[in-house]
């Protein structure tokens, strides 16, 4: 069933025996801290010896060049001037000393997931640090310290196998730093909470003096206002992540459950029941609701549950008219692994529009999405809806950048086109009318919306500042200075540094 949008990737076929999927290069340590030798120049600034590119490094004369620029959503293009693919810290401190020296714009990669193309920019440096894939699993203190590069796949499937877990989200190939570092929530998310809850540390390269770079700790010793931002406001802001330690928690099974209804004439009432249920049944239980043009797909992981937990739970929503529903138990890294599409499968180019909700949808809200779902450009579009709830609510100690909590839900509309390898989606006779229907459809559902999701960035909203991040901005922003007062680390929405009376690192 590979009609699936992008946010489904939940396979009708049975998951029950799926494999788990190893982490290659796991072995690899994580490469030495350290930084370029500094000096004080003539004018009293710091100044390095020229830096030099290490690491696998990738140039637009060199014949992987394509398939190393090119993103998993290729609506958007862009020519780097070159991509260094770090296998160790010491890459990524000279990558970014080389940049800075060089005054060459930098943009930060890792899954290659960036819904805007941010993570690349034309005749830049991309430091891609997707090659940073080491593991260290503490299971008597239930941490575990994780390379930067891996995807949440490989993240999944390498803790299952020791029967722990994170919240990740539900698609494989996203790169875990990202994910965490923007809020990051799943079918796990009512349980453990956000992704970046579990976040208790991370290694960094931050600029430092002014040209040269250096690696710092965050964690709840060293640097707390840099963990406090990373938590929901780390992508490509403030430095460059190499490696994750997280609070992981045991898990050994989960139910996971599948109801599918043909058409969407029910989808007023399954609307309602889901709205009113998903959100205050068992914390254990993280669900998604996906609405195309022509089914609606229920989606449900109940942690160390049982079939019958599970639709009990639902039993409000799989009432509603004959789904066909199938449920069964297994380990959470196969159940994982079992329900993702090949990237090859997918549509190339995509566009979405991220919201929370904190009050019920009316019956208008819910006729909005019908009218639109019925008029779905292609069957790859949708509307689908996640609820939160549960340990959401409770933030970690030292607290986060994300500032959502008392969302609902969040609910996201989406569409897919255009088929990889053909011409670049911007050619595609699709794309206007594509992004014509999610330009109209978020509109119009404004009125029963507030916030976004920084991981979902919405091109051209005014507000975008305070629809990330609410009242924290100012504080990010102050934040910003201390670790990156030049703004190396700047994009179309990146977080300005405050203008004065904060000290540089």
């Amino acid at each position: 069933m590979h009609d699936f949008s992008r946010r489904v990737l939940l396979k009708a076929t049975a998951v029950a025996g799926a494999g788990a999927v190893g982490v290659p290069g796991v072995a690899a340590a994580a490469g030495a801290p350290g930084a370029s030798t500094a000096s004080k120049g003539p004018g009293g600034g710091v100044k390095c010896p020229p830096a030099e590119l290490t690491g696998r490094i990738v140039r637009p004369t060199d014949a992987g060049y394509t398939d190393a620029r090119l993103g998993w959503d290729q609506l958007f293009s862009h020519y780097p001037l070159v991509i260094v693919f770090a296998q160790n810290t010491q890459d990524v401190v000279n990558a970014l000393t080389w940049a800075r020296q060089n005054d060459v714009a930098v943009r930060v990669r890792s899954g290659r997931h960036a819904l805007e193309g941010w993570s690349n920019v034309d005749n830049g440096l991309v430091i891609d640090i997707s090659e940073l894939k080491s593991v260290d699993i503490d299971t008597d203190s239930g941490v575990a310290t994780v390379g930067a590069g891996l995807n949440q796949l490989e993240a999944v499937t390498t803790l299952a196998k020791q029967d722990l877990a994170v919240t990740t989200g539900t698609e494989g190939s996203v790169g875990l730093s990202g994910a965490t570092l923007g809020g990051g929530f799943g079918f796990l998310t009512r349980w453990l909470g956000m992704a970046c809850d579990s976040l208790v540390g991370a290694e960094i390269v931050v600029p430092s003096g002014d040209e040269c770079a250096k690696v710092i700790r965050a964690d709840r010793k060293k640097n707390e206002d840099l963990l406090w931002a990373l938590r929901g406001a780390g992508n490509g802001n403030f430095g460059i992540v190499t490696s994750l330690t997280y609070k992981v928690a045991p898990l050994k099974s989960v139910a996971y459950l599948q109801a599918t209804w043909q058409g969407t004439g029910d989808l007023a009432d399954i609307f309602e029941a889901y709205q009113r249920t998903a959100p205050f049944v068992d914390d254990r239980l993280g669900t998604q609701l996906e609405i195309h043009r022509n089914q609606i797909f229920l989606f449900g992981v109940l942690a160390e549950g049982t079939p019958e937990e599970a639709e009990q739970l639902l039993a409000p929503i799989l009432s509603i008219d004959s789904p066909d529903v199938s449920v069964q138990v297994g380990n959470w890294g196969d159940v994982y692994a079992g329900f993702q599409i090949p990237i090859e499968d997918e549509p190339a180019n995509w566009k979405f529009f991220s919201q929370f909700t904190r009050k019920p949808f009316p019956s208008e809200a819910i006729s909005v999405v019908s009218s639109f779902i019925q008029n779905a450009p292609t069957d790859d579009s949708n509307f689908f809806v996640q609820a939160f709830g549960g340990a959401v609510r409770k933030s970690p100690r030292g607290g986060t950048a994300f500032p959502h909590r008392d969302a609902l839900f969040y609910s996201e509309p989406g569409v897919g086109w255009g088929t990889r390898g053909d011409e670049p989606g911007v050619c595609d006779p699709l794309t206007p009318v594509a992004q014509t229907w999610i330009a109209e459809f978020s509109q119009a559902l404004r009125p029963y919306v507030n916030g976004a999701y920084v991981n979902v960035p919405n091109i051209g909203q005014q507000d975008w500042q305070t629809a990330y991040w609410a009242d924290n901005f100012d504080r990010l922003r102050k934040i910003k200075a201390q670790y990156d007062p030049h703004n190396v680390f700047q994009y179309e929405q990146s977080i300005p540094p405050a203008t004065s009376g904060h000290k540089r690192p």
